[in-house]
């Protein structure tokens, strides 16, 4: 064999090792034939040799050789064949004496042979039997010297293949991401496929730019290395990239290219997942004959090659043409032939994708068609169809260890929920659309634990991304848990299923939501769709002494609404707002609101031609908002109540769509009356959070615990005037804010410790651990006035949104430094130390929030614009707040007051804000507290049109509870 200088090492002699070698050349030049023919002659030498253990332990490494070779050309019979007799001839010697050098070799020659089976399986469709054969390989390795790690790497990527086959996408992203942190560069045959495993779980997934990153990567090491075979798989690889984002046209020359280079070199299986691309790009642009050609053709490869699986994938892209053409019954014969397949080698991710496909189908022929009295059970059965596989399809999700993928996976399964909605609205099902909002807005439950999650199968890969369970369970070596600390840091907030929705209040089993379709998702597909644990969707009148209303959102589309009234009050409804005039009015209000990180100028616009900068634009956005999103028959359920009870409470929790929203503006009729004039408002975050036990007795403090507060705390390597510097302006300077300090200092306890109520300002000493020390001792009040640096909703990670504390680069902690400062993101503050210590404790008992919290600091309660809500906001109820006081946008400092709108300086809006939360926070009342507040802002508002009572300040404060 040649090593890395090109000299052959001696292993069998002459011809043997140079033959060996230059079939290695072959191979690296995609020759493939040429190799196989050197093999085969060197097999034809070796059998002409007296019989020997060692003689056949030569035979069986150049079959081994053989079937590698016709895995690659995808020759699967001959590789089976050459396989069978490699690992015949390797248990026939097995009971020979080797010495230790000779039992190495033949241990790696066994490692190879159960690895090419495993691979062989896989490929024809029988996943159980491939993950044994890795099994029984892992088994082996740890007898084998593998100092380059190539045999463990390899063995780790045929398991990420596995998982990609079953659409694990977030599983085999963990498991890649691991291996490839951890193979050593002398495993050089096995990084680049990590790299385009990777890729194709990224692009399988929405995430092309990534995807393309380590397609170049992988390029960069397969051209070094001279392997054209694989540079040409890459080309593959590109093109289903290029038809995921909708580049048809570059995917469709990029698999000619790769086509006509299979087709050459005789790679009959890539040449057929080529042609099932090219067969759906036919039926795009209208070639039917050419569609129906290429995937007769791409069947029949399969079919010959005993890839069941992959034959089944054409028939499903069949059936699809065949109902493009009118086709219906060979429709649903290809269909039900390809869900067969599915069901018999328990691919149930692929038997999720037929039900999705015909319930499409089914909402089709429900456009075209008059069901006269039938469309009820058609609806219905479109319905048993879509419901469940949608549910699957979202679920996929938890099997992904960053927020970000999944954000980027539920884009790609919105589209199924859409359907559902749609065919629920058909329906006229104000039940099912109240169970269906109920259930997406639980929120997924946070996972603490850090094993691995449990990889069930998943749905939808691509069926033409061929890389030709239950798998690990998370006690392997692919696991994380030896992982150096900034590795660990890293490793994304993990999430599990919601808790299921109860829809009664009746004592025993009660229903809940969406039960029937649960069980069938749960029954057809072999994925949780919910955790075990319940939560009640109502708010029942032994928890309230007022009428409340109950309102959650849900985008899928268009925006829909649900609402329950308790306390005394009685009824639910349901409404919806077309997406196209949702998506104007929060452009409209996106555009009046202050800028994050635009170098000031989106503060400028906002004070200049912002809509909330005027009063009479400000009424038109008012009513805009209100007519988008807000039903008129709510309105007049909320002034019935109000007469007859009292001012209600309005309980809404907003979808990523509208978090921004200010509902308390709302215009709500034509006189201008605004939703904060009718009710109070509160906003509230996914049941999810809430406790789990009702009867579990809530925060511990008392009115004699003290008061924490952090104000304008002093960060590490920025200056008072530089962007993370003083909010609230130099110590003393502010008399309503010294007047606060000293309220509270005057009503008892206060931390930190101070003389005088200046001291209390632009501390350096308020770090982490301090608080982490106030808080564990008990606190009955937190208010934090200072920076928070919200995390970018296109990330998807709300838990990267911190705190500035003056905390040191060098302190421990999850979010990355800032110069000579590390901030304190969500994620310390739910993950605690777990990720950076085997004894590591949850962020919940390091940070034990008390009962009220206010986080005044830009876009503190931006969280529940995310998908998942686990924020700075969220992440204080977690750990045990009840309520938290935080803001929706970006807010205008005292300074921006200032400088945009030329106050003088004695006029301080920001000052009365924080006053305002303050006091809220001492009531026994703060959301009605809050609002009173609002209430006098906005009646200052319409009388002056003084851009220090203008909504750009008060509208941004908002209650967060559960």
């Amino acid at each position: 064999m040649p090593n890395e200088t090109g000299v052959v090492t001696p292993l069998y002699g002459e011809p043997f090792d140079s033959g060996l070698a230059r079939a290695e050349e072959y191979q690296l030049g995609a020759d493939l034939a040429a190799a196989v023919a050197v093999y085969e002659e060197l097999l034809s030498l070796a059998e002409s040799l007296e019989d020997s253990p060692d003689v056949r332990f030569l035979r069986a490494h150049l079959l081994a050789n053989i079937a590698s070779v016709q895995l690659v050309a995808t020759d699967l019979v001959a590789a089976k064949d050459a396989n069978r007799r490699s690992r015949a001839l390797l248990d026939g010697i097995a009971a020979e004496p080797m010495g230790p050098r000779g039992r190495q070799l033949w241990l790696e020659m066994l490692l190879r042979a159960l690895l090419a089976r495993a691979d062989l399986l896989r490929r024809t469709g029988h996943p159980d039997e491939a993950l044994a054969c890795l099994d029984e390989a892992a088994g082996r390795l740890p007898e084998f010297n593998d100092p380059d790690g190539l045999r463990t790497s390899e063995l780790g990527l045929n398991r990420v293949h596995l998982l990609m086959d079953r659409g694990e996408w977030g599983a085999a992203e963990e498991q890649a991401s691991a291996l490839l942190a951890t193979t050593p560069e002398t495993a050089a045959e096995t990084i680049p496929r990590l790299l385009v495993a990777l890729g194709l779980v990224c692009s399988s997934t929405g995430r092309f730019d990534a995807a393309e990153d380590y397609f170049a990567r992988a390029e960069d090491r397969l051209r070094a290395s001279g392997d054209t075979g694989e540079q040409r798989m890459l080309l593959a690889h590109r093109a289903h990239a290029a038809l995921h984002r909708g580049e048809l046209a570059l995917a469709e020359r990029l698999f000619a290219e790769a086509s006509a280079f299979f087709e050459r070199q005789r790679w009959f299986g890539d040449l057929a997942v080529c042609e099932q691309a090219r067969a759906f790009l036919a039926g795009r642009r209208g070639d039917a004959a050419g569609a129906e050609d290429l995937l007769a053709a791409s069947l029949a490869r399969f079919e010959r090659l005993g890839a069941s699986v992959a034959a089944a994938d054409t028939m499903l892209l069949s059936a699809q043409h065949a109902y493009e053409q009118g086709e219906i019954d060979e429709m649903k014969r290809l269909a039900q032939q390809a869900r067969d397949v599915y069901q018999e080698r328990e691919v149930y991710e692929r038997c999720a994708q037929v039900d999705l496909m015909l319930a499409r189908t089914l909402e089709d022929n429900l456009n075209r068609t008059d069901h006269g009295d039938r469309e009820r059970e058609s609806i219905d059965n479109a319905l048993s169809l879509a419901l469940p596989s949608a549910l699957a399809l979202e679920a996929a999700r938890y099997d992904f260890a960053t927020a970000h993928a999944r954000s980027q996976w539920l884009q790609l399964a919105d589209a199924a929920m859409q359907l559902v909605y749609r065919l629920a609205v058909r329906r006229q099902d104000q039940g099912l659309l109240f169970e269906l909002a109920e259930h997406r807005c639980a929120g997924a439950s946070l996972a603490l634990d850090r094993t691995p999650r449990s990889t069930s199968t998943s749905v939808f890969p691509d069926a033409g991304m061929k890389s030709y369970g239950p798998y690990e369970d998370g006690e392997g070596a692919m696991t994380l848990g030896g992982v150096a600390a900034e590795a660990a840091a890293s490793v994304g907030l993990r999430v599990a299923p919601p808790p299921k929705v109860r829809m009664s209040a009746q004592s025993g089993p009660g229903r809940v939501a969406l039960q029937e379709y649960i069980a069938a998702a749960e029954f057809r597909y072999r994925r949780p769709i919910v955790a075990e644990e319940e939560v009640p969707f109502w708010i029942t009148d032994d928890l309230t002494s007022r009428p409340v209303v109950q309102i959650r959102l849900a985008d899928a589309g268009d925006l829909f609404m649900t609402w329950t009234w308790a306390g005394g009050a009685r009824g639910f409804g349901t409404g919806q707002g077309p997406g196209a005039e949702v998506d104007q009015a929060v452009r409209a209000l996106a555009d009046a609101l202050p800028g994050a990180g635009d170098g000031g100028e989106g503060m400028r616009r906002a004070f200049g031609a912002g809509a909330l900068a005027q009063p009479e634009s400000e009424r038109r956005l008012a009513r805009l908002l209100a007519e988008a999103l807000w039903p008129e028959g709510l309105t007049a359920q909320i002034r019935q109540v109000s007469e007859r009870a009292g001012r209600p409470l309005i309980r809404i929790q907003p979808s990523p769509r509208v978090a921004q929203v200010p509902w308390e503006l709302l215009a709500v009729d034509d006189d201008d009356v605004r939703l904060i004039e009718l009710a109070d408002v509160v906003t509230t975050a996914p049941a999810s959070l809430r406790p789990r036990d009702p009867a579990a007795p809530k925060n511990r403090s008392t009115d004699t615990d003290p008061v924490v507060l952090v104000l304008d705390p002093r960060i590490p390597g920025f200056r008072s005037d530089s962007p993370l510097g003083s909010v609230l302006g130099p110590p003393g300077s502010d008399p309503e804010l010294l007047s606060l300090v000293r309220r509270r200092l005057d009503a008892g306890a206060v931390v930190p410790s101070v003389a005088t109520p200046a001291e209390a300002f632009r501390r350096t000493d308020l770090d982490r651990d301090w608080l982490s020390g106030v808080l564990r001792k008990g606190a009955r009040r937190l208010m934090y006035v200072g920076h928070v640096s919200g995390a970018p909703v296109e990330g998807g990670q709300s838990e990267d949104g911190t705190l500035h504390l003056s905390c040191a680069a060098e302190t421990v902690g999850l979010a990355e430094p800032l110069r000579s400062h590390r901030p304190l993101s969500a994620k310390d503050l739910l993950l605690g130390s777990l990720p950076l210590r085997a004894d590591g404790e949850p962020g919940a008992r390091i940070w034990p929030a008390p009962a009220r919290v206010a986080l005044i600091g830009c876009e503190s309660g931006g969280d529940l614009r995310f998908a998942e809500s686990f924020g700075l906001a969220t992440a204080m109820l977690h750990n045990g707040a009840e309520l938290v006081t935080a803001t929706r946008w970006v807010l205008p400092t005292g300074f921006a007051f200032h400088r945009l709108a030329r106050l003088p300086d004695s006029v301080r809006p920001l000052t009365e804000a924080v006053v305002a939360v303050d006091t809220a926070h001492e009531d026994p009342d703060p959301v009605r507290s809050l609002g009173g507040w609002q209430r006098e802002q906005l009646d200052r508002w319409r009388a002056g049109g003084r851009i220090e009572h203008s909504p750009l300040l008060w509208a941004a404060m908002t209650c967060i509870v559960v």
